[in-house]
């Protein structure tokens, strides 16, 4: 049995949903363990590409159990959504499971996260505005409404009788919105509920046993570590933990069951919304890896929005391994640098105003202060192969694979797997990890 974490190491958008779509072929289970409908994956199988937000990618496969744990936090309206476009594509959703223990994204989180969005003015933090960090705030302050708290009347009308009242004061009171009807709640998050209740399961009690039954199970990670609530560039982060610790909180499965973490990393980072960024670039080079027009282009799959994109940062990818014991990359988008002349990674910070040089990421500098030091790799635009032609690593150009080399050599961890282009089979595996032996 092989248990393993795919979670993004940089900002997320690394191309997750590829590799969970290729690795799910080997898996039993694949299981989303945190986030929301903030979320999107986009794969590309068959000639036809599928947009996920809380379904597991693993759908693609008929068979596969796909589970959303109690990390997650579900707008129902979304997953139904979601959930009736998947069938429309003709997607089988049987294997389909939800937990009753995850958090319910309710009206009033939509409505409250907009309004402070828009309250931030010049300072806001870039969320999707879909009610994601209000669901988590009530989650912690044991204020939440549970998936099980929507397929109970009694138990509904009381959660919403003892909250609804604070939310429309914060609404009307503080943000000049309407207030929300709670018999019209009532009414539409029942229905919601009816139709997800065939869908419902203890999925902690579920992977206990795949595990004792030797099954293969995948954790799905959504956004990426720096946008991790404790890791990552606060207060730019998402509200819950992409880390691969998020998986054991957000499945209700103990740390020895988890024997492998994949890191997904491309070959350049991107990063969307607001926040620091040290190796962002802008002109005509940022244009080349946004690839505007193309199947791989840099646009958010939930927000649609552009992504900005900059250099390969090793330095955040050395605070990814660390924190999440990343035993393997998945190596992402190689085939957009096949035209580059010359090519960057930062492999440290130095400090504009004091001339310190950090190798390791600085918890207590601010990344304004801060400037990415680069090592320069030729590129490989006037060899004669190019990475999209490629499907094993010795068929890479030369200076590909030097650059692949050096990547190892500096976080000290293996890349076994390297996307070299959009579509499903355009992707160099050295080793699988369902290969791995158990480490526990």
């Amino acid at each position: 049995m092989v248990s393993l974490v795919v979670l993004g190491a940089q900002w997320g958008d690394e191309g997750k949903a590829k590799i969970v779509d290729l690795l799910a072929e080997k898996a039993d289970y694949v299981v989303r363990y945190q986030g929301g409908n903030n979320a999107g994956h986009t794969v590309t199988a068959n000639g036809k590409k599928y947009k996920f937000h809380l379904v597991p990618s693993g759908i693609l496969y008929s068979g596969k159990k796909c589970l959303i744990g109690n990390g997650t936090v579900i707008d129902p309206k979304a997953l139904l959504s979601e959930m009736q476009a998947l069938e429309n594509d003709g997607l089988d959703l049987t294997s389909l499971k939800i937990s009753p223990l995850a958090h319910v994204t309710m009206p009033y989180h939509i409505l409250i996260d907009a309004a402070q969005e828009e309250a931030r003015g010049e300072n806001k933090i870039g969320t999707t505005v879909r009610g994601i960090g209000p669901t988590y705030a009530d989650k912690i302050s044991r204020t939440g409404i549970r998936i099980k708290d929507i397929l109970d009347e009694t138990l509904l009308r009381t959660r919403l009788e003892a909250v609804l009242p604070e939310k429309n004061a914060i609404l009307s009171k503080l943000y000049n919105k309407p207030e929300l009807d709670l018999e019209n709640i009532l009414e539409t998050y029942l229905a919601y509920g009816h139709s997800l209740r065939p869908f419902i399961t203890d999925v902690s009690l579920d992977l206990f046993n795949a595990a004792k039954n030797e099954e293969n199970i995948l954790f799905e990670g959504a956004q990426g570590t720096l946008l991790d609530i404790d890791h990552g560039t606060y207060p730019f982060v998402t509200s819950s933990n992409p880390i691969a610790g998020g998986a054991t909180i957000g499945t209700g499965v103990g740390p020895l069951a988890i024997n492998a973490v994949i890191g997904v990393a491309k070959a350049f980072t991107t990063r969307v919304g607001e926040g620091p960024f040290p190796t962002q670039l802008d002109g005509d080079l940022a244009k080349i890896l946004v690839a505007e027009g193309t199947p791989w282009a840099e646009f958010g799959t939930t927000t649609g929005r552009a992504r900005k994109v900059g250099w390969l940062d090793l330095v955040l990818l050395k605070l990814a391994v660390r924190v999440s014991s990343i035993s393997s990359f998945a190596l992402t988008k190689l085939d957009v640098l096949d035209d580059m002349e010359t090519i960057q990674a930062c492999i440290a910070y130095k400090n504009k105003k004091t001339g310190e040089v950090y190798h390791d990421f600085p918890l207590c500098e601010d990344m304004a202060n801060l400037e990415p030091v680069y090592k320069e790799f030729a590129g490989w635009k006037n060899e004669r192969s190019r990475c999209r032609d490629a499907r094993s690593r010795k068929d890479l150009p030369a200076n590909a694979k030097e650059y692949l080399n050096f990547i190892e050599e500096t976080l000290g961890v293996s890349i076994d797997i390297i996307g070299v282009g959009p579509d499903r089979e355009e992707i160099i595996i050295d080793k699988s990890p369902f290969q791995a032996r158990s480490l526990v």
